[in-house]
């Protein structure tokens, strides 16, 4: 079984039926039969989709919200049926899709946990040999004798995720579980994911979280609109994926006015494998003395902010360059901002109209963080 991809998905196509109208009754249900006009339209959420997962790969599906990515989960786990196309899954498979699905809120959480455990197989000497850690893992130890209508959304999702993450399969499925609970629980799952890889499990991983896509994923597609965008490695996919759905800064509401008199526009003119030029075009029509500042952001965090030198001021219009060292950056994808400010007063003038995003390549799942420490370490 392991010379055969885990999961291949051929021309897969899937059309919903939305109606216009509701049928209140049996006889307004016999009037619609026989209308001309129809009461519904045909929504195309899939539309000839096709790629493969091979074994032991962690492969992100990407996309914004009502691109398709639940449906095709839902296709891959055998929910739904297409309209068209073949999936083939070699080996079991697991799906994290809905977590809590089977749980009764009148029964206490202990009493969950069994029954859970029920549905995904597990016998009940195997539910009591895990459940101490089920419990530890989702820090619930002194609420499982309450019953789960007591429990916040966050408390139930937690113990759901707890229990599913014992399944025993092939290939798992986890759609959004990085919104699971809070900081330090996204850390454990986090681990989770790290053990995944160790295992060399075949995981299918859907999330908006570009920065868990290049730090879990080998390789990752983008939907877009029900149709397959780009299949590359998650770098790649995450990079698209940013380029084409973070919107530049907007003023908030009661903050400084910018002048129509400034404009700067910033752009990746040159990447190697060491290096990142950014040239930054700047234009004012005011006889002013400025200066440009840029950050540079990973996971919306600023890790970096530069500045041209006060001593040296710009004036008019014209074009610099920065060269970054990326030598100091671990593999990820980045984003620059960049702003143009009055010197005299620090008055910021205006801000580039988009960020822009280049993207250090390379496979090290293990540092998550910005930069790119020296091992310094003794043993």
């Amino acid at each position: 079984m392991n010379d055969q991809p885990a999961i291949v998905v051929e021309n897969l196509s899937k059309t919903f039926r939305l109606p216009h109208e509701r049928v209140s009754g049996l006889k307004q249900g016999v009037v619609n039969l026989f209308r001309t006009e129809r009461g519904y339209e045909n929504q195309e959420v899939l539309k000839n989709i096709s790629f493969r997962v091979e074994q032991g790969e962690f492969f992100g599906i990407v996309g914004r919200n009502g691109s398709g990515k639940s449906t095709l989960l839902k296709i891959l786990a055998n929910i739904y049926v297409p309209n068209s196309g073949t999936v083939t899954i070699h080996g079991s498979l697991t799906p994290f899709i809905e977590l809590g699905v089977g749980f009764n809120p009148e029964l206490t959480g202990r009493e969950n946990v069994f029954l859970n455990g029920a549905l995904l197989g597990f016998s009940r000497k195997e539910m009591e040999d895990m459940y101490d850690d089920i419990v530890s893992f989702a820090e619930l130890e002194n609420f499982m004798d309450q019953r789960l209508k007591n429990y916040s959304s966050g408390m139930q999702v937690r113990l759901a995720f707890s229990i599913a993450i014992k399944a025993k399969s092939d290939i798992l499925i986890l759609d959004e579980v990085l919104a699971v609970g809070d900081a330090a629980f996204q850390q454990k799952c986090f681990g989770y994911f790290e053990q995944l890889r160790n295992e060399n499990k075949t995981v299918v991983l859907v999330t908006h979280d570009m920065a868990a896509v290049t730090r879990f994923c080998d390789r990752a597609i983008y939907l877009k609109d029900g149709k397959l965008l780009q299949d590359a490695s998650a770098s790649e996919v995450a990079e698209t994926y940013k380029l084409e759905n973070i919107e530049a800064p907007k003023p908030k509401k009661g903050g400084p006015e910018l002048s129509t008199a400034h404009s700067l526009v910033t752009k990746v003119t040159k990447q190697s494998d060491e290096t990142v030029t950014v040239t930054f075009n700047y234009e004012s029509e005011k006889n002013s003395r400025m200066y440009i500042g840029f950050s540079i952001l990973k996971d919306g965090i600023s890790v970096a902010e530069m500045t041209t030198a006060p001593s040296k001021p710009l004036t008019g219009s014209g074009s610099i360059h920065y060269t970054l060292d990326t030598s100091v950056l671990n593999p990820g994808v980045y984003q620059i901002t960049s702003v143009l400010c009055q010197i005299a007063g620090r008055k910021l003038l205006t801000v580039s109209k988009r960020p822009v995003t280049f993207t250090v390549k390379g496979e090290d799942p293990t540092r998550g963080g910005a930069v790119k420490l020296a091992d310094t370490w003794q043993f």
